[in-house]
């Protein structure tokens, strides 16, 4: 953080109560990791997009284990394993610090075995409470923008600013669809949109933890507006409100 910015968030903090625990829910794809990314860093506060954790569980069940197949053992390690994130120490394209029993782990748990084991180390329930437990640890310490799917519902019921980022799924689907073809060159619409919908049903539907909609959040369609406007709007709310 420059010192231009500690000294505006200085000033924020004397004029305003600003939130300690922002906490911000929505479907794949409808920008939400964008916005609390963004407002993170705008507000000097620890940015944590509640995957990682799920990533970290599984690095070390493969690392420890071998594989995440036996769910008791996977539930076990989740519940010793300590996870911690830290603000960014290096200007490589990190957007923070993650820790696993305080060794940095940040671009190991994007490898690829990763990749293919973290959708079946996630859907033990044990494992989602002992992360859950985690991602309250680390938030009791303020000042984190966190960003999930059931944040307001479920890991983060007391926060004091809760965010449900929402689009259309043809508008999600248009913009992830968009994102690949420049990344790529080649891209499918009806693909992304299938798959977006098939996630919408599990996230939506599943037994654990579902995607709804916190009763006291502020609910932001983003159909119409852009991602520069969606950050206005909300930091507008972060300060005023």
């Amino acid at each position: 953080m420059t010192l231009c910015q500690e000294l505006i968030n200085n000033m924020c903090e004397e004029r305003m109560h600003l939130p300690q625990i922002i906490a911000i829910d929505g479907p794949a794809s409808s920008g939400k990791s964008t916005l609390g990314e963004r407002l993170a860093r705008y507000l000097g506060y620890v940015y944590l997009d509640t995957g990682v954790m799920y990533r970290a569980v599984t690095l070390a069940a493969l690392e420890r284990l071998g594989s995440v197949q036996n769910e008791q053992e996977v539930t076990r390690l989740a519940e010793i394993v300590q996870i911690d994130v830290r603000p960014p120490s290096a200007q490589d394209g990190r957007t923070a610090d993650i820790l696993m029993d305080g060794k940095d782990i940040t671009w190991q748990i994007r490898q690829s075995d990763v990749d293919l084991n973290v959708s079946q180390a996630s859907m033990y329930s044990g494992v989602r409470n002992a992360m859950t437990e985690q991602q309250r640890r680390i938030a009791n310490r303020g000042k984190i923008v966190m960003v999930g799917r059931d944040i307001g519902t479920v890991v983060l019921p007391n926060a004091e600013l809760k965010i449900y980022l929402d689009a259309s799924v043809e508008e999600r689907a248009r913009r992830r669809y968009q994102e690949t073809l420049d990344r790529d060159g080649d891209a499918d619409y009806e693909q992304i949109l299938a798959s977006l919908k098939r996630r919408d049903n599990i996230d939506s539907t599943r037994e654990l933890a579902p995607l709804k909609i916190a009763e006291d959040a502020v609910v932001i369609n983003s159909d119409c507006m852009s991602a520069d406007e969606v950050f206005e709007f909300v930091l507008g709310y972060v300060k005023y409100n």
